[in-house]
């Protein structure tokens, strides 16, 4: 609840999807709106909070419109536990395939990772001081206290009384020690400002670290048992082990710090609050939920098992307990984001008790070759942006014209519109295609500082082809 993003208004939430979203203006204010009624539930009296359960999504419309993005950003963006999850890879009981309990489990793994991150990230500055010590003890060791001696050392009781020193206290040894642990102090002094000053960081040191074995899971399905093979003994006490490693210092602080701060957090009460969190802002998203719709006839195969995958995840989407191996899981207040093509299947051939459980119906457009355009030009993260900052790396400066971008969103929309409309997917497939000779050539070939791709540079890259698909469709 301590997330500043977790009480924007609807708007603001709209407004942060635009930056990575084009379109879809319908599904992103559905989003917005349940996301906001969360944090107006998180005010609520405590016995009302309860009563008040999320209203289940389910996306309407065809591969590559945004479904998957919206809810991938939307979680990104809350900072909330998020698990994707294909509909078609669960089975009903009794068939091979995953078990629907696993998405609950996946949650709470999705959870945990989030909150231990959190937790890690309060630790690092304590981390820090302590593994800043760790390190300058690697490189000046301190003095050993030898009882047995070393040169000019008490080997024995009585061996100062040998030396004709009776009753005097070994006064030069006591001056050289102090001597020397003030030496070993500079020193640790002089080391400490190097490593302020970055000045070590190529040296190689030997630390000692906790060696963690590897884990092999073995997931016993049906129970959400998982045991640990690595450290099944472990488990019944004993102390850690310790391995030396020879590392760089820059590298030494990393692992030392993951270690450190590891130590100063609680796991108690990362899981409680990890299962909270899934509890109550966890968001799940089942993608292709219409291949799991009956679609009005059975015919054969995996088909026979579809209405009982829907029965299974009723159960899950309508509220009951899960038991993960961070403990019980409760659904009832996670949100569920169903989504689908429904080319063959409809909303309708559900089982009547799931599309209860989803009362938001958000129909996606098509994009158009606008939107296409918007999509290679305008978001945080687009598309000629990622692959110029791709060539640039290697010294090449690409250059779209605007007149490029329009060409690229036409000859993706025909494309779509004469063979299978795969959406903004259209796209990496036209701009794989039309760099792929400059990325081939970058290294060796290409002299030039500076390539501008422009709208008859796109024309001559795909002549025919539009043509020779719109043909292919009337040849039998």
């Amino acid at each position: 609840m301590s997330n500043p993003l977790y009480n924007m208004t609807p708007r603001e939430i709209v407004s942060e999807l635009d930056k990575y979203i084009i379109g879809q203006n319908q599904a992103k204010k559905s989003v917005a709106v349940a996301l906001r009624n969360r944090y107006r539930r998180s005010l609520l009296p405590d016995e009302m909070r309860e009563e008040i359960t999320p209203k289940n999504i389910l996306m309407i419309g065809p591969t590559g419109v945004g479904k998957t993005e919206i809810a991938r950003r939307l979680a990104k963006l809350m900072d909330a536990p998020f698990v994707k999850v294909e509909a078609t890879k669960f089975t009903e009981v009794g068939y091979v395939g995953r078990d629907v309990d696993s998405m609950i489990r996946d949650l709470a793994e999705a959870a945990i990772r989030i909150t231990k991150q959190k937790r890690l990230e309060e630790k690092y500055s304590i981390a820090d001081e302590i593994v800043e010590e760790r390190i300058v003890e690697a490189i000046v060791p301190g003095k050993k206290k030898s009882a047995a001696g070393g040169s000019g050392g008490i080997k024995g009781p009585f061996d100062f009384i040998r030396g004709g020193q009776l009753n005097k206290a070994p006064e030069p040894e006591t001056t050289q020690s102090d001597k020397t642990e003030s030496d070993v102090e500079l020193a640790r002094e002089q080391v400490r400002q190097q490593l302020k000053d970055g000045l070590l960081d190529e040296q190689f040191i030997e630390i000692d670290v906790t060696d963690r074995p590897q884990q092999n899971q073995l997931d016993m399905g049906n129970e959400g048992m998982n045991i640990a093979i690595g450290n099944i003994f472990d488990a019944f006490g004993g102390p850690q082990k310790k391995k030396k490693k020879n590392v760089r210092v820059k590298d030494a602080r990393k692992i030392l710090r993951e270690e450190e701060a590891q130590n100063l957090i609680d796991m108690e009460q990362v899981t409680s609050e990890a299962i909270e969190a899934a509890e109550q802002n966890g968001i799940i998203f089942i993608d292709e939920i219409d291949k799991i719709a009956a679609g009005g006839s059975f015919r054969s195969g995996a088909d026979v098992s579809r209405e009982g995958v829907q029965r299974d995840i009723l159960p899950i989407v309508e509220g009951s307990v899960v038991n993960t191996k961070y403990g019980p899981l409760k659904t009832d207040h996670i949100l569920f984001i169903g989504a689908g093509a429904f080319h063959t299947a409809k909303p309708t051939d559900l089982i009547p008790e799931l599309q209860g459980r989803f009362p938001i119906r958000v129909e996606l457009e098509n994009l158009t070759q606008e939107d296409f355009v918007q999509i290679l030009t305008a978001p945080e993260n687009a598309l000629l942006k990622q692959h110029k900052m791709l060539l640039e790396t290697e010294g090449v400066k690409i250059t779209f014209t605007d007149d490029a971008a329009h060409e690229i969103a036409d000859i993706s929309f025909k494309m779509n519109e004469q063979t299978e409309n795969i959406g903004a997917r259209r796209l990496h497939t036209i701009m794989e295609k039309l760099l792929e000779d400059i990325a081939f050539s970058i290294p060796d070939e290409i002299e030039v500082n500076e390539v501008v791709i422009d709208s008859k540079y796109v024309k001559d890259k795909f002549i025919g082809r539009i043509l020779e698909d719109d043909l292919d469709r009337y040849i039998l």
